[in-house]
């Protein structure tokens, strides 16, 4: 068994001019030891699905239908105490932005701390012990333990959330966009270090990036999500090797490669659909080179298996 099965998940955010499908039935594993990449455009659901998963969707996001199976429990149907004693124990997320994630008020060391004294049969030395040491593994001084998050550089933050997500040697950790505002030489220094983290402590992993680069390096799998929805997914070998959704090429056209330093860099025309109203069909029709009417424009294909253990929805996904 899996140690996280995501199935047919469904999660809308409710207005005034009609309920957004910010995550319209996704599904995926996560095994014990591996890293899971959700990759996409900036509003294709990867941070509404690591929210769900967790329960922190805000109002008026809701969960409506699927299941969310950790180690065997569905976290879907366990009461807002029972979930409360899975966060930071059992999983745990890294924020996008560490400086509006950590509390201007408490020291770093205080807030590292709290999920142990909250979760863990700790004394407040221990915590400190513990959130000294762990300072120390994410490459900052147990020094700054009473600094508060302005103090920090943006590297030193983010490095402090990480270690705050590790407080209670979690089976899972999301980590969402975790280096997205730092500069090129930090975003290297975090990343490496989440790698080297995750293969240390056999943690499992899922990171929400728009950066297949980032993937490339780092996840064993990989889920590329459009309009609300997986639009390919498999082991990250073949998704590089040989991507079978037009969409995933068009991601990958359009990252530059430093050794062709003539060539033009691709794009994918047009914007993501309106997830009030989405297109009909494929809802990648109206941007996709390939399409054909009418099956594009008016059947909306399944994830399905092209070939072993490689899925992905499109009706031509054998043929591109």
């Amino acid at each position: 068994m899996a140690l996280l099965e995501v199935n047919n998940l469904q999660a809308y955010f409710y207005t005034l001019e009609g309920p957004v499908k910010a995550v319209d039935d996704v599904s995926f594993t996560v095994e014990k030891g591996e890293a899971l990449g959700l990759a996409g455009e900036s509003g294709c659901g990867k941070t509404t699905v690591a929210l769900s998963i967790l329960r922190l969707l805000p109002f008026p996001g809701k969960v409506v239908g699927g299941s969310v199976v950790f180690d065997g429990q569905d976290l879907a149907k366990v009461s807002d105490e029972d979930i409360r004693r899975y966060r930071w124990k059992r999983m745990s997320i890294v924020f996008q932005g560490a400086m509006n994630a950590l509390n201007p008020v408490f020291s770093i060391g205080e807030q590292i701390s709290e999920g142990m004294l909250l979760h863990e049969n700790v004394s407040e030395d221990d915590a400190r012990q513990r959130s000294e040491e762990l300072l120390r593994l994410v490459g900052v001084d147990k020094s700054r333990y009473d600094s508060y998050p302005h103090e920090l550089s943006g590297g030193m933050r983010q490095r402090s959330m990480i270690a705050m997500a590790l407080a209670c040697n979690p089976d899972l950790v999301i980590a969402d966009e975790p280096a997205t505002a730092l500069d090129v030489i930090v975003q290297a220094q975090v990343l490496k270090l989440m790698q080297e983290l995750q293969k240390e402590l056999q943690l499992s992993m899922i990171l929400i990036t728009h950066d297949l680069s980032i993937i490339a390096e780092t996840c064993d799998k990989v889920a590329i999500m459009y309009a609300g929805k997986v639009a390919e997914y498999c082991d990250a070998v073949s998704l590089f090797k040989k991507p079978l959704h037009p969409y995933t090429r068009g991601l990958l056209a359009a990252f530059p490669d430093v050794r062709a330093r003539d060539a033009k860099l691709s794009s994918i025309p047009g914007d993501p659909p309106d997830l009030i109203n989405p297109p009909r069909g494929c809802h990648f029709h109206p941007r996709c080179p390939y399409r054909k009417s009418p099956i594009c424009s008016e059947d909306e294909p399944e994830l399905r298996e092209i070939r072993m253990k490689h899925y992905a929805a499109c009706h031509f996904a054998g043929e591109v």
